[in-house]
């Protein structure tokens, strides 16, 4: 069997996406998301809202479209590393463009590459409701540790 360090990024997430991961500690399982797709440079992971991600006015908290920003745009990255290759979000930049209600809305977020580099990559990611409607989108940029 090979082991983590031997695998790209796309074949470490496509062997997490078929693992069932509801034990192991993490953001994901957290919040609830669920891996739509895995391709290398293009990613999306999906939740649904519910009311303990509400603000204090009751609509869903911007830090859920950021964490799901973050982690579709990070993961984009991630399919693009070498075996033994690693990488962290040196920025995120979110824009909001809509309110969420907390009452079971799915809410898609799909990131992808623009470009990948020596030491730097960046991406761009996307969130919309189960409607198609635009709710978030934003960039990062990420450091590649090779």
């Amino acid at each position: 069997m090979t082991s983590l360090a031997e695998m790209t990024g796309l074949e470490q997430l496509r062997l997490f996406a078929g693992i069932d991961t509801s034990t192991i500690p993490n953001i994901g399982g957290l919040l609830g998301m669920k891996i739509e797709l895995i391709d290398e440079g293009r990613v999306s992971f999906a939740l649904t809202t519910r009311p303990d991600f509400a603000n204090p006015m009751g609509n869903v908290h911007g830090g859920i479209c950021a964490t799901l920003l973050d982690s579709v745009m990070g993961c984009a990255v991630h399919t693009t590393l070498g075996p033994g290759e690693s990488y962290a979000t040196l920025e995120l930049k979110v824009n909001y463009t809509g309110n969420v209600t907390t009452d079971g809305q799915r809410l898609t977020a799909t990131g992808e590459i623009i470009h990948v580099g020596g030491r730097v990559a960046t991406a761009e990611g996307r969130v919309v409701d189960e409607r198609g409607r635009l709710v978030a989108h934003g960039t990062t940029t990420c450091i590649v540790n090779r």
